[in-house]
């Protein structure tokens, strides 16, 4: 993820008291707001991308609804989740390959 820059920081942190004209912080509560938010923004962002690619991959189904979408489990593609899920866990801790 790139850094912001100089003006960008400035730009959210204005935003955020211009939408929040009471709020009043020192520079460690300023700091952690805007990585609460940035955090929050990047793990939506790389959720949507997770949904998508389990969509993609025939494991959860997306059913359209007004204004958003709902996800579920596709029955049939139970076992195939499992599987997927029980090797992503027993991967954790190895040492991946480097190419």
């Amino acid at each position: 993820m790139p850094h912001a820059t100089l003006e960008e920081i400035a730009r959210d942190i204005l935003s955020y008291f211009l939408d929040n004209p009471q709020a009043a912080d020192d520079l460690e509560g300023v700091a952690r707001w805007r990585l609460l938010r940035q955090t929050i923004h990047r793990d939506v962002a790389e959720t949507s991308q997770a949904l998508d690619w389990l969509v993609q991959r025939g494991l959860l189904t997306r059913v359209s609804t007004t204004g958003s979408a709902i996800f579920h489990l596709r029955a049939e593609q139970r076992a195939e989740a499992a599987a997927f899920t029980a090797q992503s866990a027993s991967d954790e801790g190895k040492p991946q390959d480097s190419a």
